[in-house]
């Protein structure tokens, strides 16, 4: 533990990253908190660490800026003198006639060599390396196909998702260059994720999300810039302390709470229609709020919803997974809803809020069937009602946008098929 008592003043206590070794002589940093009260230290703790890691990096960054001015100064030169620029084993390589004639070109009258003309021409100086946020830009560069398949609000949330991971390492270690990352690092990082748990601020699931999109930004830039190195990125997640998982709502309280009567009048009209909706088809929220008026088909012979991804134009949106591309017949309230909203629900499009809206009205109004209940366990009931009504796995899986596990044949029926599989469990 970080913070110890020593007389009646609680103190941090807490290693020195080998990284500020060469700005800060001490091993071990012992600072007082100021304070008697272990609530009150256990609040200020982080603060005075981020201060003093602000510090040391403040000290570091005078050294890299000036790292990088002498690689670019050195590069200029050598080209300006007609050499290329090469680093000292390189040029180690040469034919000797070559090392002789750098070597006098970088002398001076009195023989010995000057440093400026030895960086440039004999490659007496290290590349400096590239930091863990330039790692990041380097990540956005090399997913921009990615990026654009997405919508604004898709985007807006995958990329925070990375912002924040590495926000947290160059909080907690520093923004050092990714060349120099290592498993002391990582376990530095971790064991802050791990107080923050320890003081319920995040969950175990939040602290491996993170660990894994910083590695992601890092395996990406690792492999696609080639730059070979061995990073220490694995097994530094968290053990599950047995979250709760999604409940699915039971058959009777859907007809009886949300179906039947008017408990969901408070609800807007667009909030209302998507839970609605995703009562017979499983839909994901997303999904539900992201059709729009060409992928409803009212008009067909078998009503359906075409849930695909929006390739082209102002309304380009990704789907969550490759099999979430998917055909769902629509049937008892779902379509009733459907009909209701034939463009789809605009208020929703590409925006934040839905399940927010719905969970708050939900649970102020005694609608949860219990606190652990969601709007997406109506996703979790209606695999329930297809698996007890004897629905084949392959369809399940097909209505649910699930990878099948093995090769998908045929096309698992046609509409009017999947139809009368689906009016079996509709409510």
């Amino acid at each position: 533990m970080p913070i110890h008592l020593r007389g009646s003043t609680y103190h941090l206590r807490r290693r020195v990253p080998k990284r500020y070794a060469g700005v800060e002589e001490r091993k071990v940093v012992y600072v007082s908190l100021k304070t008697d009260s272990l609530t009150e230290a256990r609040r200020k703790e982080e603060e005075v660490w981020k201060n003093l890691v602000a510090q040391w990096e403040a000290l570091l960054r005078g050294d890299t800026d000036i790292a990088r001015e002498r690689y670019a100064a050195a590069r200029d030169l050598a080209q300006a003198r007609g050499y290329e620029f090469l680093p000292a084993n390189r040029i180690a390589e040469l034919p000797l006639d070559e090392i002789v004639a750098r070597v006098e070109a970088a002398m001076r009258p009195d023989g010995t060599i000057d440093d400026r003309k030895g960086r440039a021409f004999l490659g007496a100086v290290k590349e400096p390396g590239t930091t863990i946020t330039e790692c990041l830009e380097i990540f956005w560069e090399l997913t921009k196909d990615e990026a654009a398949a997405k919508s604004p609000n898709q985007r807006r949330v995958w990329a925070n998702s990375f912002k924040r991971a590495i926000r947290n390492f160059v909080d907690v270690i520093g923004d050092i260059e990714i060349e120099r990352l290592s498993a002391d690092h990582m376990m530095e990082l971790r064991e802050w994720y791990w107080r923050r748990i320890e003081r319920g601020e995040i969950k175990v699931e939040t602290a491996n999300k993170q660990i894994m999109f910083f590695g992601t930004v890092l395996r990406r830039v690792n492999k696609m810039r080639m730059l070979g190195l061995d990073l220490p990125l694995s097994d530094w997640g968290f053990k599950s302390q047995g979250e709760v998982t999604r409940k699915p709502f039971s058959t009777e309280w859907i007809k009886r709470v949300l179906v039947e009567g008017d408990n969901l009048r408070g609800l807007n009209d667009q909030a209302r229609g998507i839970v609605l909706l995703m009562v017979n088809t499983g839909l994901r929220p997303s999904e539900a709020a992201g059709l729009q008026a060409a992928d409803i088909r009212l008009d067909h012979a078998v009503p359906h919803i075409d849930v695909r991804p929006q390739i082209d134009g102002e309304k380009r949106r990704a789907l969550k997974t490759r099999n979430s591309e998917r055909v769902i017949p629509l049937a008892g309230v779902s379509l009733e809803a459907m009909r209701a909203f034939p463009n789809g629900f605009p208020r929703y499009y590409d925006k934040p809020g839905l399940s927010q809206t719905v969970n708050k009205y939900l649970r102020e109004n005694g609608l949860m069937e219990t606190p652990q209940h969601t709007l997406y366990c109506l996703r979790h009931s209606f695999e329930d009602r297809m698996l007890e009504a004897g629905i084949d796995e392959r369809l399940r899986r097909d209505f649910l946008g699930h990878a099948l596990g093995r090769e998908r044949y045929g096309s698992g029926g046609d509409l009017r098929f999947r139809q009368a599989q689906i009016q079996r469990v509709a409510l």
